[in-house]
């Protein structure tokens, strides 16, 4: 039987909806066929279980997510400028309202969440190491730097933000543990020219 696209959309959307909401762990195939006004069969005959749908769900937004991140770098700002820019969309957008979800994700669905990561890293490296060649290009990063290395130290970098048991809420907000991740990597790879450039955005950026 072919599977009806329009549909398949829907309910991936709808998933996505409520699982952000409500968590990946508390809502059920049921819970959605209901909230839809269909059966759980049909949901089977686009997705074949739970896991698949919810790999679906997550590949759907960080699609989303690495779109965005493309225009940005594509609208012409500097290497520095690019960097802060993605942070306020992430800051703007996901941190706060996705991170029961990604939580969850781990904890509970960890083939899903591995899978996942590994799509990350490689999109991530990506992303930074055409940042770095930027930078480099612009003179505000230091040309001895090593690509390769910097852009996997960037990614274990961020990945690591996110544990708790290291940097716990109530030492370190979510905003400012990034901003200072941010800063702690560019003041690492900037010419003295791009330190002043990022001293003065700093500055004007509070």
């Amino acid at each position: 039987m072919e599977k009806e696209p329009q549909l398949c959309d829907m309910i991936r959307e709808k998933a996505g909806e409520m699982y952000f909401r409500l968590g990946f762990k508390g809502v059920t195939l049921d819970d959605i066929a209901q909230e839809m006004c269909i059966s759980k069969k049909t949901i089977y005959q686009h997705y074949a279980n739970k896991n698949e749908l919810i790999a679906a769900v997550a590949g759907t937004l960080m699609q989303m997510i690495f779109t965005e991140i493309d225009t940005i770098a594509g609208s012409g700002y500097n290497a520095i400028e690019e960097l802060f820019e993605i942070r306020k969309f992430l800051r703007k957008t996901i941190e706060d309202k996705y991170q029961l979800a990604t939580f969850q994700l781990k904890k509970f669905f960890p083939e899903v969440s591995v899978k996942l990561n590994n799509s990350k890293f490689d999109r991530m490296q990506y992303c930074i190491t055409n940042n770095l060649i930027k930078g480099i290009a612009e003179g505000l990063f230091r040309k001895d730097i090593n690509i390769d290395f910097v852009s996997r130290i960037y990614f274990t970098g961020i990945s690591g933000t996110k544990d708790t048991n290291i940097f716990p809420d109530e030492l370190f907000s979510m905003d400012a543990l990034h901003l200072l991740f941010l800063e702690y990597h560019l003041r690492a790879i900037c010419t003295p020219e791009g330190i002043t450039l990022l001293d003065n955005y700093l500055k004007e950026n509070p």
